[in-house]
């Protein structure tokens, strides 16, 4: 597993006893998504095929992921690049992977998790929450929407919830999300319920693993039945220049779209 021992600029990875637990690291950044955290995790969970029977992705203990790099999306504004030149495919195909990989996905959750990081957690198998965890979909704010995560998000809660949080842009609690289906369990000591789960998980065998999750693709089609409109649509809101300026706008004066300048 030479793969251990390289060096990831967005991650930390440690594998113990058949379980890898990647943190998501770009503190600088409030463990925003950005092109090298995309390449560098669909690296990661496809070396996991081979050496692990379970995937913990986690986060910062006040930041799991709080979404799209938006400093990333001026940088490109900036350099006159295409707006599609991060194209969506990639993030998708990676909560793909984390949704039908042949092991088990848990995210474990603390502090903020908004837009592209609550799709992480919709994509995992199981979620484990702090009590101080939070859930929002923050993206209409600035004119986008979503896209992509929806179609894993409705898979977790359904589509009036996954509506609600999306119109609504405001945070969820970490007892409503349980409520709610997006999280498994919350607890005040999440790292301990954590172990537990591990302790059962690691009794599994893996052919019986990846054979369960091959079958579960199978009985629901409906994130690969959705990827190529959630694509389309996310293409089309991050081509619009008044939502690039909106979000640029954000990034070098903090001011939301509807706030005066």
């Amino acid at each position: 597993m030479d793969w251990l021992n390289r060096f990831y600029a967005t991650l930390r990875v440690r594998f113990d006893e058949a379980v890898c637990f990647v943190q998501i690291y770009r503190p600088d950044a409030a463990n925003a998504i950005d092109a090298r955290l995309i390449e560098e995790l669909g690296a990661v969970l496809r070396e996991c095929e081979a050496d692990a029977k379970v995937v913990v992705l986690e986060g910062l203990p006040d930041v799991f992921c709080s979404g799209a790099d938006f400093r990333e999306l001026q940088a490109h504004a900036d350099g006159g690049l295409a707006p599609d030149t991060r194209h969506p495919g990639p993030l998708y195909e990676l909560w793909l992977r984390l949704a039908h990989g042949p092991y088990v996905t848990i995210a474990h959750v603390r502090g903020r998790a908004n837009a592209g990081g609550v799709g992480f957690v919709a994509a995992c198998d199981l979620v484990v929450c702090d009590e101080g965890a939070t859930f929002s979909l923050s993206e209409l704010l600035f004119g986008v929407m979503p896209a992509c995560v929806q179609p894993f998000l409705v898979r977790r809660i359904g589509v009036a919830k996954a509506n609600y949080m999306t119109l609504t842009t405001q945070p969820i609690s970490a007892m409503q999300a349980t409520a709610w289906g997006l999280a498994d369990v919350c607890d005040a000591n999440s790292e301990s319920v954590l172990r537990m789960h591990l302790l059962r998980l690691r009794r599994l065998e893996p052919v019986a693993i990846a054979r369960y999750k091959r079958y579960a693709a199978v009985l629901d089609r409906s994130l690969a039945q959705a990827k190529p409109h959630a694509l389309a649509a996310n293409v089309e809101v991050f081509s619009d220049p008044h939502n690039l300026s909106n979000i640029v706008r954000f990034v070098t004066t903090g001011r939301f779209p509807w706030e005066a300048a």
